[in-house]
């Protein structure tokens, strides 16, 4: 049986590996686009935004990184992010759980529409719709989802 996961803040030793998993597991998840050819937007994203504004709570296995989970002050979650090898396992529930105690007043996200997988979760999870949009960088829609305690 394979040892259980450990969550931790984020170093800033871990952006490479980070980096990757994002990469690897978009790739996945949407195999007909490069995201090989958007991680130095992603980098940029990363260094500027995310890791400047929010709270990144990764997931270690074995000295791996295996998942991870950015929320800012608004309750804003960014990325949930998890090792496909891992999805299914409890790692998921328990990075959204390390975010709704970051953000107790609330959590919101954007959802790609076409992404049936994450909504069923994020619903299991206790988040309910809340809107539409458009992800203003992919053009993608996306569907507005909220938790709230």
């Amino acid at each position: 049986m394979a040892n259980a996961f450990e969550l931790r803040p984020y170093r800033a030793a871990d952006e490479d590996a980070a980096i990757e998993l994002w990469r690897h597991t978009w790739q996945q998840a949407y195999p007909s686009i490069d995201f090989t050819a958007r991680v130095a937007w992603w980098r940029e994203r990363w260094r500027s935004e995310l890791v400047q504004n929010a709270a990144i709570i990764v997931a270690e296995q074995d000295g791996v990184l295996t998942g991870f989970v950015t929320i800012d002050g608004t309750g804003y979650l960014d990325q949930l992010v998890v090792d496909p090898a891992h999805w299914g396992s409890p790692l998921a529930g328990a990075l959204v759980d390390e975010a709704k105690h970051l953000a107790p007043g609330g959590v919101t996200l954007l959802v790609n529409k076409d992404n049936a997988r994450a909504i069923r979760f994020y619903e299991r999870s206790g988040f309910t719709h809340a809107g539409e949009d458009v992800n203003p960088t992919s053009g993608r829609p996306v569907l507005k989802m909220a938790w709230r305690p």
